[in-house]
Formats: structure tokens, C-alpha cells, sequence
């Protein structure tokens, strides 16, 4: 069994050197430890199937690529969030649903594994109540979600298996349209949800778990939106006005989600175009396998990740870009129905900010913007919470 138990001062030299924030005062940190803070969109899950990969120590992301585990949790005073079952889209047929459906279970299986290798450090969260009993009590909060409805097949009544497993947040479909709604980048064969789509987000209203709107299309979102009995949210999307991408909300639903009670949680992807070439997947591909390489063959890896760095990097956006998009998604939605969904370990991060630990700096910068600590704690955290009550409240009035 795998327990966290690290001293405060040997954490602090053991975090990378990129993670001293010197735009982050004692003030500044002070604040930020005092809040709930929150991200509904941590794909480190996808780490998790086979066991190799230990949550409780501590990883870099320049090494293998990842960017949380429960020491940068700890140095960024991330307190915890939704962990992701993600189902990458294939064939709608019988056999393409079992086999989606057998995967995310084994993910969902695995993510309750590492909560209770680290359980003095961590646990399940099911209802806003337990989030902050699990803060009270020094440990991190895991939620779960599900990203893509796929492996519900034709049946969204198996929805009501994966709640019982612990599932409070899903959305129905990726980046391919599948059988319950069209995509943001997939075909429009349903001009929004389809007739099962609709059945699912009455299942989901039923259940009290929270819809999530990311990643579908623009008519599949005002669908959802007008149909759900209760509060909605776009766990990991970002403002058209920085970047016109499919993926990203324009203001005007921005606006409506905002007045129908829901929370855009502002994602750190589609502010520029990033490097999805062939050459950086091989390089993604190596730094999954981190642990098994050699010394020889990880001064390789790093000699070469940072020889395609400097032709093409990842990404150009830095963390002026990030407070960009999060301070415009605040003046159009206002700060009770904005938060952080980064898509950490999914193709999030930016220059400056490229793993959980770096978070304090949103903190440090909200502050000198001139946004009062309690507002702060809003996006930090708060707001995810009251949409959480007002989803499970509605479920247990009917």
C-alpha cells in the first residue's frame, strides 16, 4: 500500500524549480491555502490501468509528461477534483460498446484503487458535503467523472451502475459524435442530442449527476441546457474570443449557461494550435514509459524532446494567455460561474504553467487584479460545489 506521508520542508526542495513562483507573495499562498480548491478535469487516470504508475510519488512533467500526483497536489494547494474516465471514441455497434464499456469499468475500477492505496492522503467524494469533510480532514478530494457516453451503449439506464460506483459528473460524448449526441468536432448526425441523448439527460437529472456539456456541439449545448431540470457545466472548455476553435463557447452561451445556474470551468487548450505532429506523439509515447527506461535511454528521451522543443514547441501559450481567457470568462459570465477545469494529463497546460503545482499563480494574479479572496474561492471552488447541491438536491425532490 502506497502512503503519502512527506515533511513539509523536504516536499518544498523536492518540488521543481518551476514551481518557485516569485509573482507568488506569502500573502498570495497564505490565501490560496485557505480556500477549497477544485479542478473538474484530471485526466491522470489514464495512468492508472496497470498499476505501474504511482500517484503518491513524485513526478516531473518534463520527464514523463505528466502533471499531477499527490505531491504537486500538495505544493500547488490543489485540494482535489473530478478524476476522469475517458473512453477514446469507436465503433457504435454491440461489440465497440462492450468492449468501451469493459474499459470503463477497468478505469473506474483502477481509480478506486489508487484512492485506497492512498488512503490517509486521499478520498472518494460523492456528494459537496464529503469534499469538505475530506478538506477538514487534510486529505485530498477525488470525485468522479466520466468523459464520452460511449460505453453506455443503448442504455443509459447503466448510468445507474456507474453512480452506484461513484460517478457524479458526466458528459455524453468526445471528439467523435456518437450515439448520443453530435460533437464539437465530429459529424452533425443528430443536429444536437440524439432521441437516446435526451433519454440520458433524463436519466442523468434523475441521478443527481452533473451534466457536462464539453466537447459537445453547439445545438446538442443549447439542448441540454434547455432540457436538464437543473444546473449544467463545461468542465474543461475556453472563450471563443481568445481563439474561434469548435471546442471553445462563444459569449452568448457563455451568458446562457451562466443564467440558466451552470459554471464554465476554463480549460489551458485551443488558446494557440498545438504541435499534434507524429514527432511529438513518439516523444509523448517514450515519456509514458519513463520508469522502464534506462539512464542512457532517458538522457536520449530529453535530448530529443528538447531538440523538437526548440523547432516546434507544444504550445506558445503562456500563463498571460491562461488569465486572458479565465479574466474574459469572468467579465462576461461573472465570478459565480467561472472555475478551473485545465485538462491536466489531457493536453492541458501553458508556458509558465505547466503542472498542478503552479497553480498558486492564478491565486496571486486574481488578487492583484483586484478580485477579493471570497470571490477567489468562488472560482477556486465554491462554485463547483453549489452546482453539485443544486444537481443532487434536484434529484432527491422528485
Amino acid at each position: 500500500m502506497r502512503i503519502l506521508i512527506v515533511p513539509a520542508f523536504a516536499l518544498l526542495l523536492s518540488i521543481p524549480a518551476s514551481a518557485q513562483q516569485p509573482d507568488v507573495g506569502p500573502e498570495d499562498r497564505h490565501a490560496h491555502e485557505r480556500m477549497l480548491v477544485l479542478d473538474t478535469h484530471l485526466d491522470i487516470p489514464s495512468r492508472f490501468d496497470d498499476g505501474a504508475w504511482d500517484f503518491s510519488a513524485l513526478h516531473r512533467y518534463a520527464e514523463d509528461g505528466s502533471q499531477t500526483d499527490l505531491p504537486r497536489m500538495e505544493a500547488g494547494g490543489l485540494d482535489g477534483g473530478f478524476f476522469v474516465v475517458y473512453t477514446a471514441q469507436g465503433t457504435l455497434d454491440s461489440a465497440g460498446y462492450s468492449g468501451a464499456r469493459d474499459a470503463a469499468l477497468v478505469r473506474i475500477a483502477a481509480i478506486h484503487r489508487v484512492i485506497g492505496e492512498n488512503r490517509r492522503a486521499m478520498g472518494l467524494a460523492l456528494t459537496a458535503d464529503d469534499a469538505v469533510r475530506l478538506h477538514r480532514e487534510g486529505r485530498r478530494i477525488a470525485f468522479i467523472s466520466m468523459e464520452n457516453g460511449w460505453p453506455l451503449g443503448e442504455d443509459p439506464t447503466l448510468l445507474a451502475t456507474f453512480h452506484r460506483l461513484g460517478l457524479r459528473m458526466a458528459g455524453p460524448v468526445h471528439s467523435r459524435t456518437n450515439q448520443l449526441a453530435d460533437s464539437t468536432t465530429g459529424d452533425a448526425r443528430w443536429n444536437g442530442l440524439s432521441p437516446l441523448g435526451r433519454s440520458w439527460v433524463a436519466e442523468m437529472n434523475r441521478l443527481g449527476i452533473v451534466i457536462d456539456v464539453s466537447h459537445s456541439s453547439d445545438a446538442a449545448f443549447d439542448q441540454m441546457l434547455e432540457i436538464s431540470r437543473v444546473p449544467v457545466v463545461a468542465s474543461h472548455s475556453g472563450p471563443d474570443a481568445i481563439r474561434d476553435h469548435a471546442r471553445n463557447l462563444d459569449d452568448a452561451r457563455m451568458r446562457r449557461l451562466a443564467r440558466a445556474g451552470g459554471v464554465m470551468f476554463v480549460n489551458s487548450l485551443f488558446f494557440v494550435q498545438h504541435d499534434t505532429t507524429d514527432a511529438r506523439t513518439a516523444i509523448e509515447n517514450r515519456q509514458a514509459r519513463w520508469a522502464s527506461l534506462d539512464d542512457a535511454g532517458r538522457r536520449r528521451l530529453l535530448a530529443d524532446k528538447a531538440a523538437l522543443d526548440a523547432r516546434q514547441p507544444y504550445t506558445t501559450a503562456d500563463f498571460d494567455l491562461y488569465m486572458g481567457a479565465l479574466l474574459h470568462a469572468i467579465g462576461v459570465m461573472g465570478v459565480d460561474h467561472v472555475g478551473l477545469g485545465a485538462d491536466w494529463d489531457g493536453g492541458g497546460g501553458v508556458v509558465g504553467m505547466d503542472d498542478v503545482s503552479l497553480l498558486p499563480r492564478i491565486t496571486a494574479r486574481l488578487r492583484r487584479e483586484g478580485f477579493a479572496d471570497a470571490d477567489i474561492a468562488k472560482i477556486m471552488g465554491g462554485n463547483l460545489l453549489r452546482v453539485l447541491r443544486r444537481v443532487q438536491a434536484g434529484a432527491a425532490a422528485r
